[in-house]
């Protein structure tokens, strides 16, 4: 095939009166019908400068499948050179073995086709053996024209792992910033939640149930009014483990309940999480998370194990607190700090006390009042996160230009 040189953000000079004409910018993203990846358009954006082009499908017959990526292969890149004008990378690897991998760069520079790779997952939640994983960071990473992840913590790792450092883009909404969301029902008991959802590999369900009914108890006897609530698919990967799970919080009485039900829809399962005064991750392993942002939307104050990079997602204090997996006393502290009113201004002159408000409780109008302001900062955030994805799309084209040049 003969080489194909990518479509740039370019123009036709154009005479004095005329109108300046741009391309729209072809992305092949892995994998375009992704929540994140739709997300990185503005929708208030008409100039249709960026085009997500649409997921090929594996499976006709599974419309809503994406997986393993088409996209993500020599071949098909070959035949498909003149249609796009840069390849993104965001999930789906682990589809495929390295060499598979180590021919797509290849066809990539042969096409002279830009690479840019969002480093989401310095561990894969869907693996536990992360060699694999780790195999296709090393091919990905050096070989990709322009690197993104999503905090300056993760920056620093890729930077210390690999010498190269990424461009921080902040994950964007996970919900519509226009579309007000359940605070949830108001009660004094503080409820603290984990939502273990099918057990996929990198969930501790076992190791965090643990650790949250012993927090609660820890935190009843002193005479706090709390209860763990465990949220449960009911299809899991991991049948035993769900039944330790089950005998786990049968043990624990009346100051745990277990919900198991079908896969909850987007709208049941924001419902479930507002009627949470904490949510607790439940991860042994990952990078960064999507629900931390589902909950910073809906203002659930979250309890995050110390592993990879999702404490960083949202630091303010009220907001996000870190746990260790296997210390319930770590846990107890954590919700403390999440659902005691908090300071706001702590360089007040001495003789005032500094300004403190509510912790964001279930049903309360500061919940509600919150997830307003925070609607108002993602409205603001689509752009900035499209704009940023753009202005990393035309460096990547550049570098690639320069070198073809």
């Amino acid at each position: 095939m003969t080489h194909h040189a990518p479509t740039s953000p370019s123009t036709t000079a154009p005479a004095s009166d005329e109108t300046v004409v741009v391309a729209p910018l072809r992305v092949a993203s892995v994998p375009a019908g992704h929540p994140y990846v739709r997300s990185l358009l503005d929708p208030d954006d008409a100039s249709g400068r960026v085009v997500h082009l649409a997921d090929p499908l594996p499976d006709p017959a599974e419309p809503d499948r994406w997986w393993p990526p088409v996209v993500l292969d020599a071949d098909w890149l070959r035949a498909h050179a003149d249609e796009i004008d840069l390849l993104h990378v965001h999930f789906g690897t682990e589809s495929y073995p390295t060499d598979h991998l180590v021919a797509v760069v290849e066809a990539l520079r042969d096409l002279r086709l830009p690479l840019v790779y969002t480093v989401h997952d310095l561990t894969n939640p869907q693996l536990v053996d992360q060699a694999p994983h780790v195999e296709h960071l090393d091919v990905l990473i050096p070989a990709a024209d322009e690197l993104i992840t999503l905090t300056d913590a993760a920056a620093d790792e890729v930077e210390a792992r690999w010498g190269r450092r990424p461009t921080v883009i902040a994950h964007p909404a996970i919900v519509d910033p226009e579309v007000e969301l359940p605070v949830g029902t108001p009660g004094d008991t503080v409820v603290v939640g984990v939502h273990l959802r099918d057990l996929r590999p990198n969930v501790a369900g076992v190791e965090t149930v643990r650790t949250l009914l012993a927090a609660v108890d820890a935190l009843r006897a002193t005479g706090a009014v709390v209860e763990a609530r465990v949220d449960l698919n009911e299809r899991v990967r991991d049948p035993e483990q769900a039944e330790r799970i089950r005998e786990l919080v049968r043990a624990a009485g009346p100051s745990a309940t277990l919900a198991e039900h079908p896969r909850l829809t987007d709208a049941r399962l924001e419902r479930s999480l507002a009627d949470l005064d904490v949510s607790v991750l439940p991860y042994r392993h990952g990078t960064h998370s999507g629900w931390v942002e589902l909950c910073w939307d809906l203002a659930v104050p979250v309890a995050a194990p110390r592993v990879g990079h999702a404490a960083a997602q949202h630091p303010d204090r009220g907001t996000t607190a870190s746990f260790d997996l296997d210390d319930p006393a770590s846990l107890a502290a954590a919700v403390i700090a999440l659902v005691s009113p908090h300071a706001v201004d702590e360089t007040a002159d001495a003789h005032d006390a500094p300004a403190r408000v509510p912790a964001s409780r279930r049903g309360t109008p500061h919940r509600a009042a919150l997830q307003r302001q925070r609607r108002s900062v993602r409205r603001r955030q689509r752009h900035d996160v499209a704009a940023a994805h753009l202005a990393v799309y035309e460096r990547a084209l550049a570098t690639v230009a320069a070198v073809t040049a």
